[in-house]
């Protein structure tokens, strides 16, 4: 299974982007809103791996301390092909941003390895390749991409600035999260 290192995203951007799980919902649309999990919330990943240790928690420390950092929210983007789409928001690539990603991807990279020591990163979320984004829903169809879009018109699609506070890693295995708080603003 998947683990990551995620930024978490403050209480307005939070509602935000919940709100717009719930409108997919209410259209009868796939939405990351039916996750049902406590630790199931907006986020931007960092890096994901088959497997990130617990050790990253201290190496990460740093990057916590950077928070928190201003990013803007973005258009809706489509990722995937065939006959399976994710729909997300953009988060706009800045400095801030590329560069926490950047540190998180060096600091963490001891903890991203296998049993035998090898690297277990993945490359869509290695520097150079990574695309930040909130998800809002996994496998649509073609039709139900068009569909959400047209949902996604008629509810708060501003593009707002966004304040990423906390940084998380997240343990697919454990089914648990460890989040690092940012710097009280």
């Amino acid at each position: 299974m998947a683990h990551s290192i995620e930024l978490l995203p403050d209480d307005e951007t939070d509602a935000l982007t919940r709100a717009q799980w719930r409108a997919l919902v209410d259209a009868d649309l796939p939405s990351a809103a039916t996750i049902r999990s406590s630790t199931n919330r907006p986020h931007v990943t960092l890096v994901a791996a088959g497997r990130i240790s617990a050790s990253a928690d201290t190496a990460i420390l740093p990057v916590a301390q950077r928070l928190p950092i201003r990013a803007r929210l973005g258009a809706p983007i489509v990722f995937g092909g065939g006959s399976h789409h994710t729909l997300a928001r953009l988060v706009v690539p800045s400095s801030d941003l590329l560069s926490i990603h950047a540190q998180v991807a060096r600091l963490a990279g001891p903890a991203m390895v296998d049993d035998a020591g090898a690297p277990t990163l993945f490359a869509h979320s290695a520097p150079g390749c990574w695309t930040p984004h909130i998800t809002l829903a996994r496998r649509l169809s073609g039709e139900q991409v068009a569909a959400a879009l047209a949902v996604l018109a008629t509810v708060d699609s501003r593009e707002p600035a966004i304040v990423f506070d906390a940084v998380r890693r997240w343990d697919s295995d454990a089914k648990s999260e460890h989040v690092l708080p940012g710097r009280a603003c």
